[in-house]
């Protein structure tokens, strides 16, 4: 559901990047910050134009001591 490919090459993942990505709510395409700041810096998913996004946590694991 999340594209991949844009006009023939893959595209990168921005989650591997520096910054921080977002996942569209609605088609669950991954929009970067630096895209959307090349866009006049508005919250709009750059592929349907849908204005929700959320932020993509990390899959780091936080290990907590319990004593």
């Amino acid at each position: 559901m999340i594209p991949k490919e844009k006009g023939g090459e893959v595209m990168s993942d921005p989650r591997r990047e520096q910054g921080i990505a977002y996942e569209c709510v609605k088609c669950g395409a991954i929009v970067s910050s630096e895209e959307l700041e090349l866009r006049g810096g508005g919250v709009k998913c750059t592929y349907c134009g849908y204005r929700v996004l959320k932020k993509i946590r990390p899959p780091i694991v936080k290990r907590i001591k319990a004593e």
